[in-house]
């Protein structure tokens, strides 16, 4: 079967999931013949993105959060009024999808979590298959976790998830532990989809904290933080543009570019995470059985409901602010266990395979990569 991707660029998530399944797909046979990834100019794309994929990739705009001054909050008023006002350049990455779908006619669009992924579907009623992946399809899980509060963007949320998902044969929902089968025929729970370079890691505990933050403006926390007790030692990733690849404020701290081989390098290594409340990072760690402590990032309420999630699946706790004093405490008092988290997780590929339909394999392209 030939695949095309529609990957959301909103953090690193969505992106590591689309590479980790096109090497599942490319593995059992399957071809991904074009990977498309939204973009905007609040982040850049990471470099091993792009070379991940044994196929042509492409960049497009696609609509992105809007945050306060410090880059830590979202503005939703903002947000909806500044992506109702690029209508047009919205329009011509529909137009660039749309003509890359016609050209390698795949039997299957699976999206990422896009937004424009369904609005394409919807206006352009391609004949492929449409599938959509990712953690946010639980909500339409009878047993999912919602947040308390925020009425207002848990109502957005809801209707952001829909507009992804509008016309999908098959959402298939990412859960941080296994859960009833769900009312909905279309909806399917799956394990974390993780990349296959985290499972030959052997974890050991070291001496730092490790920390993700997916709004540089949490970084002026962590940099505070580490002024006020040199003694706590902090490795940091972030995507913040104007950065250099290594930044050190204090000599207990250093910030990295986003890298996934070092990133995971230093997962194994530390004695806990602690990071805004994105999916993939929670996973990873629950997986290598490190502790979490989790600061969804405010006016996100997708990120109140993962750390929501964080506490019921027993991988860590959520907390207000980036404090590693109150994290290590919580360390010293509870050790999660990742016996059941890594046997759930394994089994994604065996549960994927159960979804696929049995169609004849068509013949393999040869790779290339296209940059736009």
């Amino acid at each position: 079967m030939k695949f095309l991707f529609i990957v959301q660029g909103e953090g690193r998530g969505h992106m590591t999931q689309a590479i980790s399944m096109s090497q599942y797909l490319d593995k059992s046979g399957h071809d991904v013949v074009a990977v498309c990834i939204g973009k905007s100019s609040r982040r850049k794309i990471p470099e091993f993105v792009f070379s991940s994929f044994p196929c042509p990739v492409l960049t497009f705009d696609s609509p992105n959060f809007v945050t306060d001054q410090k880059g830590k909050e979202i503005r939703l008023f903002q947000t909806i009024i500044q992506n109702l006002a690029k209508a047009t350049v919205y329009g011509k990455s529909l137009e660039t999808i749309d003509q890359l779908v016609k050209k390698h006619q795949p039997d299957v669009i699976l999206n990422f979590y896009d937004l424009l992924g369904g609005i394409y579907n919807l206006l352009y009623r391609p004949k492929s298959k449409f599938w959509v992946i990712g953690h946010q399809y639980l909500i339409g899980h009878q047993d999912f976790p919602f947040a308390k509060g925020q009425a207002l963007q848990k109502l957005l949320f809801i209707w952001n998830t829909k507009l992804t998902a509008l016309g999908a044969e098959k959402e298939l929902a990412l859960s941080l532990r296994p859960m009833e089968a769900p009312k909905r025929k279309k909806l399917k729970v799956l394990p974390p989809l993780l990349r296959k370079a985290i499972k030959s890691l052997h974890p050991t505990s070291g001496n730092y904290f490790l920390s993700y933050v997916v709004n540089p403006g949490y970084g002026e926390e962590i940099i505070a933080f580490a002024k006020a007790h040199p003694q706590i030692q902090i490795v940091a990733f972030w995507d913040k543009k104007d950065a250099p690849e290594i930044f050190s404020p204090t000599p207990n701290l250093t910030f990295h570019q986003v890298n996934d081989s070092l990133f995971l390098e230093k997962m194994a290594g530390c004695k806990g995470l602690l990071c805004t409340a994105g999916f993939e990072s929670i996973c990873e760690a629950f997986y290598l059985g490190k502790p979490v402590m989790v600061v969804p990032v405010k006016g996100q309420y997708e990120q109140a409901c993962n750390a929501l999630d964080t506490e019921i699946s027993g991988a860590g706790m959520q907390y207000y602010q980036f404090d590693f004093l109150v994290f290590e405490k919580f360390i010293q008092s509870h050790q999660p266990t990742n016996q059941r988290a890594s046997i759930w997780t394994d089994s994604f590929f065996k549960l994927f395979k159960d979804i696929l339909p049995k169609e004849k394999k068509t013949e393999r392209h040869q790779p290339s990569l296209l940059q736009a």
